[in-house]
């Protein structure tokens, strides 16, 4: 499985939008400030919004369409969801079925 994602530094912050094979991992890397030098330098470490796919190519192309959309269409994919803006991480394991 594969993943979208988006990670914020707080309600309505910076966001973040990637994908990856290990959300679970690669989540952990951006709180521990490893994730990228964009989430380091802003504290984004809260993963607000996730979907899966079935392959990397999906999931490669919904970040970059994600991406691509202004920041108001992105607020609210986010708040459809995560209406609190919830870190999703601590829950991430019950999410995905682990």
């Amino acid at each position: 499985m594969f993943y979208t994602y988006i990670m914020a530094s707080q309600r309505n912050g910076m966001l973040y939008t990637g994908s990856t094979d290990d959300l679970p991992k690669r989540v952990f890397n951006h709180q521990q400030g490893a994730g990228s030098a964009f989430t380091a330098r802003y504290n984004v470490t809260r993963l607000v919004w996730f979907e899966s796919h079935e392959t990397r190519h999906a999931a490669f192309r919904r970040e970059r369409q994600i991406k691509e959309w202004r920041r108001a269409w992105k607020l609210h994919l986010i708040e459809e969801k995560n209406p609190d803006w919830r870190d999703l991480s601590d829950e991430l394991n019950n999410l995905l079925g682990f």
